[in-house]
């Protein structure tokens, strides 16, 4: 490349010099070596090869380590970051697994929950039922204790009545006399 632009100025040299001897018609090769200063510019040409190639080498060999610098950086860069990848996997496999432990857990303590919920209520249940049974033949006791208590009354009033009715004074008194003896016997 830097060969390149030595020709280059190597040619516009030599068009302006054509151009300043005078010629008349356009650009011509002048092959007199003193009057182009050939030797000049051949002297030029080898020292800027000589020097410019160390210094090219040398810009070049830095541009390179630099370059290398960067890849090395860029490659270290890429085994941190496979390294984070694999520990953030590694953390998620393990949240993974206490999700799982923590979901299994859940409907563990679900499904005892079900149960214990089941039980009281089959508790709850049984235990109303033995009251509404309990209630039911208290109820019951009640209505035939009003219904015996009720049958007494209308027949000590039917008796009563019936012993207004039939009973006269002679036999009243017959009754009585009787119930004292009965009463004085047991004595």
């Amino acid at each position: 490349m830097a060969i390149m632009g030595i020709f280059s100025l190597l040619a516009t040299a030599a068009a302006e010099a054509a151009a300043e001897g005078g010629s008349e018609g356009g650009v011509g090769l002048n092959f007199d070596i003193l009057e182009t200063n050939l030797i000049n510019l051949a002297i030029i040409i080898g020292v800027l090869f000589y020097f410019g190639r160390k210094i090219l080498g040398k810009t070049l060999s830095e541009r390179r380590s630099k370059i290398e610098e960067a890849i090395q950086d860029a490659e270290a860069r890429q085994k941190e970051a496979g390294a984070a990848l694999a520990q953030a996997q590694q953390k998620l496999a393990q949240a993974q697994v206490e999700a799982e432990k923590i979901r299994s857990l859940a409907e563990e303590n679900a499904k005892k929950a079900k149960a214990s919920i089941l039980e009281a209520s089959s508790n709850d249940v049984a235990r109303m039922k033995q009251a509404a049974v309990q209630d039911l033949n208290s109820e019951r006791e009640r209505a035939i204790n009003q219904l015996r208590q009720r049958v007494a009354a209308l027949a000590l009033e039917q008796a009563e009545s019936q012993l207004r009715d039939h009973l006269d004074d002679s036999a009243q008194q017959k009754l009585i006399d009787r119930s004292i003896v009965l009463l004085g016997g047991r004595s």
